[in-house]
């Protein structure tokens, strides 16, 4: 890969480089010097010195192989800093695993070590002891490659916030004595949970931002449609990670036709179908039939991807097989229930059954206390009022699910489906 190339255009392959190799690479160090922060460190400090030296001598014909030898140079460095007096056991015999691996700096010829070290890293990174919002941060930056900057700029908080965010993680990771394995037997399950959890909370703040002036992310998409696939080959015989992986293909199938010319949202069914992306479809389906094959019954994220795949092969809104898909959500409801669940639930049975149908499962949840600042409530019910005739009413609940919306254009949404009932209403 030697020639003239211009500095910045080696820049820019180093960060596609990065993208590529950061998770294995991070992963290799993690499983010699078991600990997520100070791999991190290596990596970084291997990148740094790649940025110094590439743009001179041209990029390795294996960069992350020479990424890997220059990190684990840099590890024995470390540990030679450290006064022998207070050197442990377990750090020289971390010194001798790291002389012994330095031969083996060929990704393709250690492949099986390097799937097992990121598939260490994914569960390391979704341990249930960091709380949810720094699991995505550190998935994003050990497993996605993304800078501080760019997981801040994502999630709409400041970069300062997003660092500590990810300092406290580690230091977590290291006080609680996480260790760096893919957990087994039972625990596997209730691990493996956390780790979907986690991929699929970065793909929803990308198809529907909860805040912001963008109603959709699709980097965001991108990067955990990245994680799911990279899940689905490390564990392939685990249906729910297809399952998820379906679901977030069927979903991201739609983001072209979610927006309208001004970036203002587009309802599902007000949507151009012809814009939907036929690839992604076929490829959710493909995981759907996967997940389908290996599981004896369907858990939430497949049955979820079932009620995707349902409007994927309808080519016309009204061919919608609403019937099925409220019958998808009584069974989600029956294994996940939760009163977004029902929500949901609600609106599938009102496009089946009628409005009348949807209002009355909705009226039973108004009393929900996790519901009430959630906006989709009111909008529900504004929805199903306006079809029964209630504008008045349908219009206070329009207004109040604006009032509770964080997204901006999800709000401007809101606010003229408001005016629309108020017409509607002839006030």
């Amino acid at each position: 890969m030697h020639g003239a190339v211009t500095t910045s255009d080696t820049h820019r392959a180093i960060e596609a480089v990065w993208r590529i190799e950061s998770a294995r690479l991070i992963g290799g160090l993690a499983r010699i010097v078991r600990d997520v922060g100070v791999a991190e460190d290596l990596a970084q400090d291997a990148l740094v010195i790649a940025l110094e030296r590439w743009p001179q001598t041209g990029i390795p014909n294996n960069p992350g192989a020479w990424l890997m030898g220059t990190a684990k140079h840099r590890a024995i460095d470390r540990l030679r800093r450290l006064k022998l007096s207070e050197r442990k056991h377990e750090e020289l015999g971390r010194e001798l695993d790291l002389r012994a691996e330095m031969a083996d700096t060929d990704f393709d010829a250690a492949a099986g070590n390097v799937q097992d070290d990121v598939l260490r890293l994914i569960f390391t990174a979704c341990h249930p002891v960091l709380a949810p919002e720094a699991r995505v941060a550190l998935t994003l930056r050990l497993i996605g490659g993304l800078t501080t900057e760019e997981i801040a700029r994502a999630f709409l908080v400041p970069e300062t916030t997003l660092a500590q965010r990810i300092v406290r993680a580690k230091r977590t990771l290291r006080a609680a004595h996480v260790p760096f394995e893919v957990p087994s037997g039972d625990e596997l399950a209730s691990r493996l949970s956390s780790v979907l959890e986690v991929i699929y909370l970065i793909f929803n703040e990308g198809y529907a931002a909860t805040a912001g002036d963008d109603w959709t992310r699709p980097a965001l998409c991108e990067d955990a449609l990245r994680l799911g696939r990279i899940l689905a080959q490390l564990v392939p015989n685990e249906a729910e990670v297809h399952g998820l992986v379906a679901l977030m293909e069927l979903q991201a199938s739609r983001l072209r036709a979610r927006l309208g010319p001004a970036g203002e949202p587009v309802l599902l069914l007000d949507q151009d179908r012809g814009r939907w992306d036929q690839l992604l479809i076929r490829r959710g389906l493909a995981a759907l039939g996967r997940a389908q094959q290996l599981g004896d019954a369907l858990g939430p994220y497949a049955l979820q991807a079932a009620i995707a795949a349902c409007h994927a092969r309808a080519r016309l809104p009204e061919q919608t097989d609403w019937a099925r898909i409220a019958a998808l959500y009584d069974a989600l409801a029956q294994i996940e229930p939760s009163p977004v669940v029902e929500l949901n639930r609600a609106v599938a049975r009102s496009m089946a059954y009628g409005p009348t149908v949807g209002l009355e499962l909705v009226d039973a949840l108004t009393a929900e206390p996790s519901l009430k600042n959630y906006y989709l409530l009111p909008s529900v019910r504004g929805d199903l009022l306006a079809k029964l005739g209630r504008f008045d009413e349908a219009h206070a609940e329009f207004g109040r699910a604006a009032a509770l919306a964080r997204n901006v254009r999800e709000r401007d949404l809101l606010l003229e489906r408001a005016r629309a009932a108020e017409i509607g209403g002839g006030s």
